[in-house]
């Protein structure tokens, strides 16, 4: 990544999570990008003054009444001077102000002056992030086209466990980069990636459904346009946000889906993590199916479209990397070698669903099946999985 004569102001908020700020100011360094950084008072709680300005090299800012600071840079200027300005970790409270355009300390003061693009990476506790306060001040913000790193779930330093957590350095360097035009190993590169469950109505008011929630896939298309592809995402019902710089097109059905994925080909990549039902009702009932004590009613099911064989079947329009998911709770590798030759498709990721938890949760544990074999990756979380996966898909020069 090349962020030659780029220039970055890196606001530090309080937090736990700010000592990952001092990994990203030197991931940002190594990229060539010159870091100036704001130390508020509640983040120098957690790292130091000093470690913040020998890892950046530049001067570092505290005080918005500083007669030596407003002689060599006003906060004006600060707030103006660099390309990117960037908070991270960003805390609940300097959301909270950010969205009330509040200005009572030099952080805050240089966020209501600047004129440039805005990027905060969240990071608190789980109650707090899924407060509707907080909620509420991150779609105000984006609204004003401030854009969001969304955090990691997982286990936090309070003893909870949730979405909350900074965003790793690696990942905020990459949307730091795309903020800034930077080009990745898949510029000029197009990817689909299916997500989330479908829904496939019996009746108005019941469908057939899975436990899928779409992290996997989310992750996965914004780890891809991370590393510079255009990615159009067709997501089935999901309950968590469109992944930021990213084409999302809602569906219910796994027909509506094999619509809206034939309709964004052509691609080079196509990577199919939605859990597409099986199955949908053979016909739909036009009212609500009334529970009768005399007659238990019958469902007569019908064969749903493979999106994945469609996908990786032989045609001009065939991605040159067609990957599949398979969801299984027995014969792990076995199961998913057979998919892999019985769909055509050039890569399996087979994940055992099998657990308690397992499928919609934070983390996951799969083995990537290609002719070459099988190989078992560790447990991770779901953003880190698909970042692990568009690097192997990086490698294959599409």
């Amino acid at each position: 990544m090349n962020l030659n004569g780029k220039r970055v102001l890196l606001i530090i908020s309080g937090g736990i999570a700010a000592y990952k700020a001092l990994e990203l100011i030197r991931l940002l360094s190594r990229a060539g990008c010159k870091v100036t950084c704001v130390l508020t008072k509640a983040g120098a709680q957690f790292v130091t003054p000093l470690s913040v300005q020998a890892l950046s090299g530049e001067k570092l800012y505290t005080d918005l009444f500083s007669l030596t600071d407003d002689s060599e840079m006003g906060h004006i200027e600060l707030s103006r001077a660099a390309d990117l300005v960037v908070v991270a970790p960003a805390s609940a409270d300097i959301l909270a102000k950010m969205a009330a355009g509040l200005a009572d300390d030099l952080a805050t003061t240089v966020l209501l002056a600047t004129d440039k693009q805005v990027l905060a990476a969240p990071a608190m506790n789980v109650r707090m992030w899924q407060h509707a306060a907080t909620q509420a001040n991150l779609a105000t913000l984006a609204g004003r086209g401030v854009l969001i790193v969304p955090p990691d779930e997982g286990p936090m330093a309070c003893g909870e466990f949730g979405p909350g957590r900074l965003a790793e350095p690696p990942v905020i360097l990459d949307a730091i980069a795309r903020a800034l035009g930077a080009s990745g190993p898949l510029s000029g590169k197009h990817a689909i990636v299916t997500s989330g469950p479908t829904h496939e109505p019996i009746d108005p008011v019941r469908y057939l459904g899975n436990r899928s929630s779409g992290k996997q896939g989310h992750a996965i298309a914004a780890a891809l346009n991370a590393l510079g592809a255009k990615v159009t995402l067709v997501s089935g019902p999901v309950a968590i946000p469109d992944p930021l710089g990213v084409t999302t097109i809602h569906v219910e059905t796994a027909a509506e889906m094999l619509a809206a994925v034939e309709a964004a080909l052509p691609a080079e990549i196509a990577v199919c993590a939605a859990a597409v039902a099986d199955w949908r009702a053979a016909s739909l009932a036009p009212h609500k199916i009334k529970k009768n004590a005399d007659a238990q009613p019958s469902l007569l099911l019908t064969e749903n479209p493979d999106i994945l064989r469609r996908l990786a079947a032989p045609g001009a329009l065939r991605p040159r990397l067609v990957v599949g998911f398979a969801a299984e709770t027995q014969n792990l590798e076995e199961n998913a070698a057979a998919k892999l030759a019985r769909k055509g498709c050039d890569w399996i990721l087979a994940n055992n669903v099998g657990g308690t938890g397992i499928m919609g949760g934070a983390q996951n544990q799969v083995t990537l099946i290609t002719a070459d074999g099988a190989e078992a990756w560790p447990l991770m979380n779901k953003s880190a999985l698909a970042t692990k996966l568009a690097a192997r898909i990086a490698e294959q020069k599409l």
